[in-house]
């Protein structure tokens, strides 16, 4: 039995613990499979209780709900159903660097008003996966609640999921 007071508030729960959604109107639809697809370990994209991680989409600027080396997770809307692919930009707080790419969104969760899709990076443009990892490298060390090292965190972000 896996406890979730042993994880660090920066890790963010696993799809398999979340409740899909089914397939109501105006709503993204989970598929047959909602369960677990992600190996790598998904970060909360928020600090101090604000958001620190956005995607672009289409001139939107959105504030992402978790972010992980394979994928992320956002509001979901109809414009992110099941299996439709677009380009995104990835934008960090107080950075002026941006990563590029293309997702498909693969899972929605939630309930009523917090319902969110999850979407894998299907490709990156250039040095995005090297970048993304760096950018989640200085998130787990300022999130993290004791002293890490940068190891440790590259550990933590390349690693399997906690949960």
């Amino acid at each position: 039995m896996v406890m979730s007071g042993l994880f660090p508030p920066f890790v963010s729960t696993s799809f398999s613990r979340r409740k899909p959604v089914g397939d109501a109107p105006g709503r993204p639809s989970s598929g047959d499979d909602a369960s677990e697809r992600r190996i790598n370990q998904r970060f909360v994209a928020w600090l101090h209780g604000e958001p620190c991680f956005w995607v672009l989409v289409e001139g939107a600027r959105i504030a992402l709900s978790d972010l992980s080396l394979k994928g992320f997770a956002l509001p979901a809307t109809p414009a992110f159903a099941h299996g439709v692919q677009f380009d995104f930009t990835l934008l960090r707080e107080g950075v002026p660097d941006t990563i590029r790419g293309r997702a498909e969104a693969v899972a929605s969760f939630g309930e009523g008003e917090a319902v969110s899709v999850g979407c894998r990076i299907v490709r990156f443009e250039g040095d995005g996966p090297e970048r993304l990892q760096d950018w989640l490298v200085a998130h787990v060390i300022r999130s993290a609640t004791v002293r890490i090292t940068e190891k440790d965190a590259v550990a933590i972000v390349a690693g399997h999921s906690l949960v």
